[in-house]
């Protein structure tokens, strides 16, 4: 595990750089333009270039050197930092400037984190996967509850120009540490298909063989869905019954349920039985959801917060496992690009669907004397922001019901058992694919926001 905690914790300050820009350069776009449009301009370009490229990369991962993926990412990465520094201090940067270096460090995270996801399998023994995947949730814990914590104080210390700088340098302090660490390649499939559209035809082929790893695509599919809708209307939620000071105490309580999720995962590696890691944590997280949105206290919608980034770590690190320990290692590129795909697009779908859901079927019916204002009214409250909260609770209950289908399916339930499989313990040779009992390959997965 030397080798793996080391190249954690170097991606701790990389992500860590990376998202203090993330938070300086919407700052910088709000107070430039004072535009909602150029904000949904940048969110858009975050996700649609990972969602196209997504199978071309995996494909292309598993192909190429996964430690060089890595590496390339953080020059380009170096690069599109460096550039808006100059611009920056020149006086000279526009939203446009933003917009590109948004579409290409979406478009290298296409290559970055099916990457990194199929290293662990390679630097860390098969039974600390959990663990591992806890550091990685972990550092991504981090960067974003220390992101938003000093970036205010930061952008009026030193400015944009200095936290792009900053950025640089966690990006130059990781491509130091990938340097000194070697990480083994897996050993490619015996029958390569032709081109690269073959390679991505033959990673589809792979997962659909996999008992259980289709079901559970479906499953993070539902899951992110509701997500999606969330992490849009709940800023609405929280500002239409308190301020935006609450708000804060609101996101960092969100911040620390994520950080001490990966720590539990971590220190814990998951569930043996991984469909109580799964399907089981869905049953909090949906609880949490009812929870935020049942009253407008901030006192509940900060616990559920804090519940729901908790549940959300634990059930990401155990799905990781899944797929880390159930596909060959020569396929993970392929295998955590379509569950990226998958996640980002659905995620997209919720992001796309929940604002004109929310302010055109919800938002009336609880105002005052709205349809419903006499009887969930009476129950959840009335005025600005409860048809959102009506909405949350409403997602909740799905969530619990994903969760129950989730155990009723026998495919998912599959997962129970904590069996060796065919991925290897890091070193180990890469063993051949055997046939189970009826006949098929027993290879078997991100989540929520990977």
């Amino acid at each position: 595990m030397r080798r793996f905690t080391v190249l954690c914790g170097g991606y701790i300050a990389s992500m860590t750089g990376t998202a203090l820009t993330a938070f300086a350069l919407t700052v910088w776009i709000y107070l430039k333009t004072g535009s909602t449009i150029q904000f949904a301009i940048g969110f858009i370009l975050s996700l649609l270039p990972a969602i196209t490229l997504s199978p071309f990369a995996g494909a292309l991962v598993d192909r190429w050197n996964r430690r060089t993926v890595m590496l390339a990412s953080d020059m380009v990465g170096v690069c599109t930092s460096l550039s808006l520094a100059v611009l920056s201090g020149l006086h000279v940067l526009q939203p446009w400037h933003i917009f590109i270096t948004i579409t290409v460090r979406s478009a290298l995270g296409a290559f970055l984190v099916p990457a990194l996801n199929a290293s662990v399998t390679q630097l860390a023994p098969r039974n600390q996967l959990g663990r591992a995947n806890g550091m990685v949730m972990t550092a991504t814990a981090v960067s974003q509850t220390v992101a938003p914590a000093i970036g205010g104080l930061l952008i009026v210390a030193i400015g944009l120009p200095g936290i792009l700088t900053i950025d640089c340098l966690t990006f130059l302090l990781n491509i130091a540490i990938l340097l000194r660490i070697r990480i083994p390649r897996p050993a490619a499939p015996e029958q390569r298909q032709a081109g690269i559209f073959g390679e991505i035809r033959e990673g589809w082929r792979h997962l659909t063989t996999r008992r259980g790893l289709v079901p559970l695509l479906c499953f993070y599919a539902a899951l992110n869905l509701a997500v999606g809708f969330v992490d849009v209307l709940f800023t609405p939620l929280v500002i239409g019954m308190a301020s935006v000071t609450a708000l804060g105490v609101v996101l960092s309580a969100g911040g620390v349920g994520m950080f001490l999720g990966g720590a539990t995962m971590a220190a814990w590696g998951g569930p043996p039985k991984r469909i109580h890691g799964i399907a089981g944590l869905a049953v909090p997280l949906g609880f949490f959801l009812c929870l935020g949105a049942l009253r407008p206290n901030i006192v509940l919608v900060a616990i559920a917060a804090f519940g729901f980034q908790f549940s959300t770590m634990i059930i990401e690190g155990t799905s990781r496992s899944v797929l880390q320990t159930e596909v060959e290692p020569g396929m993970q590129g392929r295998a955590f690009a379509t569950f990226n795909m998958v996640t980002n697009t659905v995620l997209f779908a919720g992001y796309m669907l929940a604002g004109p859901v929310s302010e055109r079927i919800f938002e009336p019916l609880l105002r005052p004397g709205g349809a419903l204002a006499d009887t969930v009214g009476e129950v959840i409250g009335v005025g600005t922001g409860r048809g959102s909260a009506f909405l949350i609770l409403l997602l909740g209950v799905a969530v619990l019901v994903v969760a129950r289908l989730g155990y009723l399916s026998r495919d998912l339930c599959a997962l129970r058992d904590d069996v060796p499989l065919t991925a290897p313990a890091a070193g180990d040779a890469v063993p051949k694919p055997r046939a189970d009992a009826a006949g098929s390959s027993p290879d078997r997965a991100p989540v929520v926001r990977s």
